[in-house]
């Protein structure tokens, strides 16, 4: 199967070689709650339902609709890395949607791909607010959505307004399509949930901590 991620989200689940990084977590109460819940929603619904999608669903289905599901965001991509004065890195996401979007059909097949030059710039306004200067304020887990600070949450809020098939109509059907999207990404990534608990002392600090460090690592790219 091909990786559908340019990079592994969990990167190194070790917690001993996660960095110590201070973060002001007055809802911790809430926010351990909220992580115990996403955890459960995690085994008891997506994990079965991603694995037996997986089972029935071939790889190049699923790869197709990683491949989607990236170009639609190129808009997104290419905003944010204008207001961030990425030209270059503006310039390569315009041109990776347009080939993908026609030469790819509608960006499910990734021509782009075999061009270095048109790497995926996987920038958001969360990334853009912090390159700006504005801290990242206190933690928070928001149910489903999970890990987040609020400068990413209104991050999230305006990303929102450049994600397509939010747009769709009727509205139910934007749920489906999100959640087509959660389950066909975490096809490709059972497990990785699994490691990074099993090798954290206590998950929660652990999955916050490296939130808060990859993040870090993406406005500073």
């Amino acid at each position: 199967e091909e990786d559908p991620f340019e990079e592994d989200p969990f990167g190194d689940a070790d917690s001993d070689t996660q960095p110590d990084v201070q973060v002001s977590d007055p809802l911790i109460g809430w926010n351990r709650i909220m992580f115990h819940v996403n955890d459960k929603l995690y085994f008891w619904v997506l994990k079965p339902v991603a694995r037996g999608y997986r089972a029935v669903m071939p790889s190049t289905v699923r790869v197709g609709l990683k491949n989607f599901y990236t170009n639609i965001l190129g808009p997104l991509r290419f905003v944010n890395c204008l207001f961030q004065n990425k030209g270059d890195a503006a310039e390569a996401e315009l041109v990776r949607f347009v080939m993908n979007s026609t030469i790819g059909v509608l960006g499910f097949g990734n021509p782009a791909k075999k061009y270095p030059d048109l790497a995926l710039n996987d920038e958001d306004f969360g990334q853009t607010f912090g390159r700006w200067g504005i801290g990242q304020g206190f933690y928070i887990v928001w149910p489903v959505l999970g890990s987040s600070t609020l400068r990413d949450s209104f991050g999230m809020m305006g990303d929102s307004f450049f994600k397509p098939y939010y747009y769709v109509e009727p509205r139910e059907a934007v749920l489906g399509l999100w959640a087509l999207d959660r389950v066909n990404t975490v096809s490709f990534r059972i497990g990785d949930w699994e490691a990074f608990k099993e090798a954290a002392l206590d998950p929660y600090e652990a999955s916050r901590n490296f939130y808060i460090q990859y993040r870090k690592n993406q406005v500073a790219k």
